[in-house]
C-alpha cells in the first residue's frame, strides 16, 4: 500500500466533508446526543476496524468522538484510510 499524493488526499476529501487532512492524516469529528450513542457508534465502528485490520487514533468526551486515520506502516493517508472513512460515515451519518 502506498502512501497518497496531497492532491489525491484533497480529491478524495471531497467526498468527505466532515473530514480535513492535517498533521499527516485525515481527521473528523462527529457529535451524538448523548454518550450511549456515541460509544454505541464506537463499538460498530471497532467491528469494522477488525474487519479492515486498521484501527484509528480515537478518543471521545462524553457525546463527541474525535478519529484520526493515518496508515503507520507507510507513514501517511492510504486508500485504506479512505476505506474506513468511508465505513464510519455509514455508521455514523442517519440514512435519508
Amino acid at each position: 500500500m502506498s502512501k497518497l499524493s496531497l492532491e489525491d488526499i484533497e480529491k478524495k476529501l471531497l467526498r468527505y466533508p466532515d473530514w480535513d487532512y492535517f498533521e499527516n492524516a485525515i481527521h473528523a469529528e462527529f457529535e451524538f446526543e448523548n454518550f450511549k450513542d456515541c460509544f454505541s457508534a464506537m463499538s460498530r465502528i471497532a467491528f469494522e476496524c477488525e474487519a479492515l485490520n486498521h484501527h484509528p487514533n480515537w478518543s471521545n468526551v462524553y457525546n463527541v468522538l474525535s478519529i484520526s486515520l493515518s496508515t503507520h506502516d507507510v507513514g501517511g493517508v492510504t486508500n485504506k484510510d479512505f476505506k474506513l472513512a468511508a465505513a464510519i460515515e455509514h455508521i455514523v451519518e442517519p440514512e435519508e
